[in-house]
């Protein structure tokens, strides 16, 4: 068993972008195919540029603020309570198009 307070896990620069930061709570191992939970906070007007992987599926639900999420070139919207679901190989792309941060739980499968 594990009990894993968010605000304990450092906060890191994502690679895409380094003014965007996110929590790590668990990294690949430590939770079966799970290889990422983390929490992303995009401040306003912070994009994390398109990008695919290829291997990864990625699951976003929103915490708090507002964005869009571009995947194949595709525009959706991003608030509280939305779950995007990018499959392997999909380019997608995330913007902070609000006037607070943009607050996403991260979730990395294999």
């Amino acid at each position: 068993m594990k009990v894993l307070p968010f605000p304990e896990a450092d906060l890191k620069e994502v690679s895409h972008n380094p003014r965007i930061k996110k929590r790590v709570i668990l990294s690949k191992g430590e939770c079966g195919n799970i290889s990422q939970l983390a929490q992303a906070v995009f401040p306003p007007g912070e994009t994390a540029p398109a990008h695919s992987h290829k291997d990864m599926t990625e699951l976003f639900v929103v915490q708090s603020g507002r964005g869009i999420i571009r995947i194949d070139k595709t525009s959706h919207e991003l608030i509280p309570n939305v779950c995007a679901v990018v499959e392997p190989n999909e380019a997608h792309e995330i913007s902070n198009t609000g006037t607070n941060d943009l607050v996403i739980t991260v979730i990395g499968i294999d």
